[in-house]
């Protein structure tokens, strides 16, 4: 009996409950989450931190890989050339270490700026100039920018969250 890691493809959103049935039915399984600060008060305030997967740790050959392909919400096994791909038992226990340091810190980084705040472009073809913050983009760390230049009226520029720092009043 060999149990091994593995990534579990989900739907969207599928993550808890998919966890939950996991646990019913007595598969060890990781779904690390993240404490978030939701835009809207109704939102969850913990989120995936790989959405649309979890890790399960199971022996393949007494449960067999179909078990996780016919589980309502989920995607079946990782899979490379058909095989399910082992995740490496460090690279859960890193991810875990990782989760608990997040959760020490009260979650993901707080962001820096709102809406209003005058920032300084500190990289790229734009270096130098000032700019209005605008606003984070979904994904990535992606902000916009407003920046006069060469026109009299603002105009939204899209950086790296990296490439701009607030100026301190």
């Amino acid at each position: 009996m060999d149990k091994y890691w593995y990534a579990l493809r989900v739907k969207p959103h599928k993550e808890r409950p998919i966890s939950q049935r996991l646990l019913e039915d007595e598969v060890e399984h990781y779904l690390p989450l993240v404490r978030v600060e939701p835009k809207n008060q109704r939102n969850a305030k913990q989120k995936p931190y790989f959405p649309g997967y979890l890790f399960i740790y199971a022996d393949l050959e007494e449960l067999g890989s179909n078990k996780f392909r016919w589980l309502p919400g989920a995607l079946g096994l990782v899979e490379f050339g058909g095989i399910p791909a082992v995740v490496p038992r460090n690279l859960i226990d890193e991810l875990q270490q990782l989760m608990e340091k997040i959760k020490k810190e009260g979650g993901l980084a707080k962001r820096e700026f709102s809406s209003g705040d005058k920032v300084r472009i500190t990289e790229g073809p734009l270096a130098g100039y000032e700019a209005i913050f605008d606003l984070h983009l979904e994904g990535k760390d992606r902000v916009q920018v407003l920046l006069a230049f060469l026109s009299q009226s603002p105009q939204p520029v899209q950086l790296n969250l990296a490439d701009i720092k607030k100026i301190k009043k």
